[in-house]
């Protein structure tokens, strides 16, 4: 089954933002089995998984569990984001930038899972991550947010702050590197990783708008993702899965459709790739479960429906398949 990956440009952001805090990731990257010279190739990807370690090893190596943090203070460069930072550039406005963001988030890095979503008031950047056998690290979604937002205050020129930002976890016990970074009122334990802005500050024009710019790097850009989703339409079905849990157990049939595909082709396609749909979807359950179990303010029932099952006591005897414990005993190891 193919290993989801980083890009090569976000890794380096990523190291910039460790390197900052006094770590020493070429070691890191030694230790971990990575190649450290391959950051300079804009090609180059490296596993999910492995990027998830470093930020375990990069926190206890530095003491500080708000690294990820850093990478808000980093200069902006738009490679951050490969070809996307500059179709961002080209946008007519946040919004349609962030739209861009959301279709080719993939070339960034395969393990986040962007949605832009209509607010009352504006609109809402939700972050997901997912990792292959490892659950993703704190410090990696607040590194996400942390330098969405200093790329957005770059592209507008202006001190943009958000209307809120939401984070899963509980509250730290230092408040004041969150409010440096975003400078918005802060909510923790929230049901997601997320920034919600106003509809007014999505909507203003950008001053390096530019419509036939934008048109060569969405062509770009769409010639890279096909080349790199080329024989990946397991990362695309663990998405729709993702996407669709909460409403209950999918259906091949409705996976099949949300990705313009007959059942038929799907599964031959899942078959090319060593992959089957059931497969898929217990692995998918699997990885959101160790997710969702380090979430105090999640309830085991409310688990179980996020991962689709209709009666917890399917959710109690699968669990107790992957993990050969209960969910409640796992989370109290955690």
């Amino acid at each position: 089954m193919s290993e989801r990956t980083t890009s090569s440009s976000w890794a380096t952001s990523i190291v910039q933002g460790l390197e900052l805090g006094g770590v020493d990731c070429r070691a890191l990257f030694a230790q971990l089995g990575m190649d450290y010279e391959a950051l300079s190739d804009p090609d180059a990807r490296f596993p999910q998984d492995g990027m998830t370690r470093l930020w375990h090893l990069a926190v206890e190596a530095s003491g500080n569990p708000t690294i990820g943090l850093n990478l808000g203070r980093l200069p902006v460069r738009p490679t951050a984001f490969h070809v996307v930072g500059y179709a961002l550039m080209s946008s007519r406005n946040l919004l349609d930038g962030f739209q861009r963001l959301v279709r080719y988030q993939r070339i960034i890095g395969e393990g986040a899972d962007l949605s832009l979503q209509p607010s009352p008031d504006g609109y809402e950047l939700i972050l997901a991550i997912h990792g292959d056998h490892l659950p993703a690290a704190r410090p990696s979604y607040e590194a996400s947010l942390a330098h969405t937002m200093a790329f957005s205050r770059w592209l507008t020129g202006k001190p943009l702050k958000p209307r809120e930002v939401r984070f899963q976890g509980p509250a730290p016990a230092d408040l004041r590197p969150y409010e440096e970074i975003f400078q918005a009122p802060l909510r923790f334990a929230s049901e997601r990783y997320s920034l919600l802005f106003d509809r007014a500050d999505l909507e203003a024009p950008l001053p390096s708008a530019n419509e036939a710019l934008a048109q060569l790097h969405d062509r770009f850009a769409g010639e890279y993702l096909a080349r790199f989703s080329d024989g990946r339409v397991t990362h695309q079905v663990r998405q729709v899965l993702c996407r669709l849990l909460p409403q209950g157990e999918p259906k091949r049939e409705a996976v099949a459709q949300a990705l313009l595909l007959s059942e038929r082709t799907l599964q031959r396609r899942l078959q090319e790739e060593g992959a089957s749909y059931q497969q898929l979807l217990d692995d998918s359950r699997r990885e959101l479960a160790e997710q969702y179990l380090a979430q105090p303010n999640l309830t085991l029932l409310q688990i179980a429906y996020l991962l689709g099952f209709a009666d917890p006591s399917n959710f109690f005897r699968a669990f107790r398949r992957w993990f050969d414990t209960t969910p409640g005993e796992y989370r109290a190891r955690l």
